[in-house]
């Protein structure tokens, strides 16, 4: 009987997997909203209590990149993680991505590697201006409008 069961739910994860995005499309725009605010919630308490663990780079620098991914990525909830794709590696942008996500990794490496305090902290603090520079690239874009589909008013 376990055995029929967990067939019929590997051939429904399967269905779900070959149906593509529908997953997610099918989100109301108030559980996409709700989706972007809970994601983005747990990726600036991530980023705070990377504060709390400053003095160990290690845990420091894992909470922090962690949480500053969640925060990202909380955008995917709002406009479809294939449309963030598209944009983030759009011809424009692919620089901004780039530098983030090189960013992202040398935070890493200075925590996990060279466990340096003074590195890690530098690292971090390229990861935060590159995400800022990012993100006001990617909301203004070239012609000074927000990209997403819920922001249709100019600056």
């Amino acid at each position: 009987m376990w055995k029929s069961t967990q067939d019929a739910d590997d051939e429904e994860q399967q269905d779900y997997l070959l149906e593509g995005t529908e997953g997610l499309c099918s989100l109301s725009p108030m559980q996409r909203i709700y989706g972007f605010g809970a994601c983005l919630l747990a990726g600036v308490v991530c980023m705070f209590l990377s504060l709390i663990v400053f003095a160990m780079p290690i845990k420091f620098a894992l909470l922090f990149t962690f949480g500053n991914v969640l925060a990202v990525g909380s955008t995917a909830f709002l406009i479809g993680p294939q449309q963030q794709l598209r944009m983030m590696v759009d011809d424009a942008r692919v620089y901004t991505t780039a530098v983030y996500s090189g960013c992202v990794i040398l935070a890493l490496v200075c925590a996990l590697l060279i466990h340096s305090k003074i590195l890690t902290l530098i690292a971090v603090i390229c990861e935060i201006c590159a995400l800022i520079c990012s993100s006001n690239f990617v909301s203004l874009g070239t012609s000074g409008k927000f990209s997403g589909s819920l922001f249709d008013s100019t600056l």
